[in-house]
């Protein structure tokens, strides 16, 4: 090995135009290799915990850093990007956006707020197992994403502080994504490090036993004394007097023909879903607003309601319903879906939406405004628009442009929303269930198969290409990219063989449980400061190594290091959902602490002890 580093420094400096010089630096580089490898991994870790900059870019310093000190060359600088796990994190990325964009995540959402008022106990234990299931065969982030506005719901619909609810959310898609392989981003990048390392590659369902473990005792946790621990504070939402987005006011049509004809509104699937909320429905010179879940629907009504634009679009491209407003050529693919905001004192102010300057011929559909705190209307084409009222605008960017600027609209954004493809979440469903069968009978690798998943779902139209890629998380693949080349760095350049001889000594004669829990608890803290990615990528070569040391099987030293970089409860920083909830919930640093410090302890004992029993240590 010290050969080996010497050559590499001595080539790496070759740009020295002093023979001397060369050869000192090049000695230095190699007789400290060790000690300058730990020093470049302990920098980068302390620019993690300080967030002066993205995640990703420290780890690109880091390995370009051991790469100038000749520790890595440029061969091995590319072979980080024929790691399996990088590719098939982001092909579990897209097949999980097909969930999104099918409406599937939102469907679920929607029938837990649907029953939560007469079964709270009931759907609150559903919608656990429901996210501890979910959480480890899809990516957790978005499930938490999408599940974040129906907790808050739940928890003014049960007059309880969201505080109570939203941390628990987090902690049991941490605990979900431990069940599988592909739950997390942390296994499957463990799995392939290990892999380099010569270890055979774990299967699908191999940690799944030991998951349930970690599940069973982090909800045993939440359960008898979590709950006693969390705290009792409005959300953010409260205390700023803000809470979701609002939704548009639109009005829809009947269109002949439609299946909604002579049923009950509330019968109607597509018009109850949680994120709409009809108003009233106008018929004739009639205007209905008293039980309208009761009354039975009639071509060319006119349903004046609240609903997301996603929920808008899905209906203005359907078959039985159109938005009131220009209904635009359904070939032009020209067209794009704005949002634009209507500016204080100007030319729009007072007018109808339907006697906005230009709009008459102009190609534009007027979908809905939003008005803060406030019901437009009564109908969408005689709102008379104020200042800062919201318009939802589709047409021709060029058609668009003139309309902003003859009405003084300002702030116009083209809006992410697209309208759920609900037919097609069979076959979202059944793609990502066929990755898990498939891979868990041995019959393909996972990420051969969530490659042709990806490939059926692009093909039946399940969610569009750009769609597919937008939904890829681009900053995590590079930083997984960049710890893989500093692990290689640091093997080269002897700071694992350093760690582990240094370790070795108080751990040669230790009982084998207290080795896994050495190096659970080690994973664990540095995933509790810095990215968990970043800490799988440093300690699985270090496990391997103290394993072959002691004589004990690597792979249970490799699934402490899964678990331990997976389990983080104790800060909002070690894992991405308690940062979305910490800000959610209006958390202190503090609440994580005292709740998730002693689930930490409880969860990595009998984990532990799990491992060391299923590997029969």
């Amino acid at each position: 090995m010290e050969f080996q580093l010497l050559a590499k420094s001595r080539r790496g400096y070759s740009f020295w135009p002093d023979h001397h010089v060369r050869e000192t630096m090049a000695a230095f580089f190699s007789d400290y290799s060790a000690f300058i490898g730990l020093g470049i991994v302990t920098v980068v870790f302390i620019a993690f915990a300080l967030e002066r900059y993205p995640p990703e870019v420290v780890a690109i310093g880091g390995a370009v850093t051991f790469f100038l000190c000749g520790y890595l060359d440029s061969e091995e600088l590319g072979s980080v990007f024929s790691n399996p796990a990088p590719i098939t994190i982001a092909a579990m990325f897209v097949l999980s956006g097909g969930l999104v964009r099918t409406g599937a995540l939102d469907a679920a959402a929607g029938w837990l707020v649907a029953r939560v008022k007469t079964r709270p106990a009931t759907t609150l234990a559903t919608m656990t197992a429901g996210l501890l299931v979910a959480s480890a065969f899809l990516n957790n982030t978005p499930a938490v994403i999408v599940l974040l506005p129906i907790v808050v719901e739940i928890a003014r619909t049960l007059g309880v502080a969201e505080t109570r609810l939203l941390m628990p959310l987090s902690f049991v898609a941490i605990l979900g994504g431990t069940c599988s392989m592909i739950g997390t981003s942390t296994n499957l990048l463990v799995d392939g490090v290990a892999r380099a390392q010569g270890l055979e590659a774990f299967s699908i369902f191999e940690i799944t036993p030991v998951g349930l473990v970690a599940a069973a005792t982090g909800l045993a946790y939440l359960v008898l004394v979590g709950r006693l621990l969390l705290p009792e504070r409005a959300g953010a939402a409260e205390t700023i007097g803000e809470g979701e987005p609002e939704p548009y006011f639109t009005e829809i049509v009947v269109r002949e023909g439609s299946s909604a004809i002579g049923r009950r509104l509330g019968e109607v699937g597509s018009l109850t879903l949680r994120g709409m909320k009809p108003v009233a429905i106008r018929r004739g010179t009639q205007t209905l607003r008293r039980n309208l879940a009761d009354i039975e629907i009639r071509k060319a009504d006119r349903i004046v309601m609240f609903a997301t634009p996603e929920e808008i679009l899905t209906l203005h491209e359907s078959d039985g319903f159109r938005v009131a407003r220009v209904a635009p050529p359904a070939d032009d693919e020209k067209r794009i879906l704005v949002e634009a905001t209507v500016a204080p004192h100007r030319r729009g102010i007072g007018r109808k939406v339907s006697e906005l300057i230009g709009i008459s011929g102009s190609g534009i559909a007027v979908l809905g405004v939003r008005r803060h705190l406030h019901v437009p209307g009564p109908t969408l084409h005689e709102t008379r628009l104020r200042p800062a009222d919201r318009l939802l605008l589709e047409g021709r960017p060029e058609a668009i442009t003139r309309i902003a600027d003859a009405n003084d609209l300002v702030g116009v954004d083209v809006s992410k929303a697209r309208s759920f493809r609900r037919d097609k979440a069979p076959l979202a469903i059944g793609a990502l269930l066929a990755v898990v069968i498939v891979s868990a009978l041995g019959l393909a690798s996972i990420q051969t198969a969530a490659f042709v998943a990806i490939a059926a779902c692009l093909l039946l139209r399940v969610l569009d290409a750009d769609e597919a890629w937008r939904s890829i998380r681009g900053d995590l693949l590079i930083l997984i990219f960049a710890m893989l080349a500093i692990g290689i760095g640091m093997q080269q350049a002897g700071s694992v063989d350093l760690l582990v001889e240094v370790i070795f000594p108080w751990l040669e004669n230790a009982p084998v449980l207290v080795v896994v829990l050495a190096i659970y608890a080690l994973s664990s803290l540095l995933t509790e400061l810095v990215t968990n990615n970043a800490v799988a990528v440093v300690v699985t070569p270090v496990a391997l190594s103290l394993a072959e040391s002691l004589g004990i099987d690597g792979r249970a030293l490799v699934v402490a290091v899964m678990f331990g970089a997976s389990a983080s409860f104790a800060t909002p920083i070690g894992y991405q959902t308690n940062t979305l909830v910490y800000a959610a919930g209006n958390y202190r640093f503090s609440d994580f602490v005292k709740v998730g410090l002693p689930m930490n302890v409880a969860v990595g004992l009998t984990t532990t002890v799990a491992i060391c029993i299923y590997y029969g240590l």
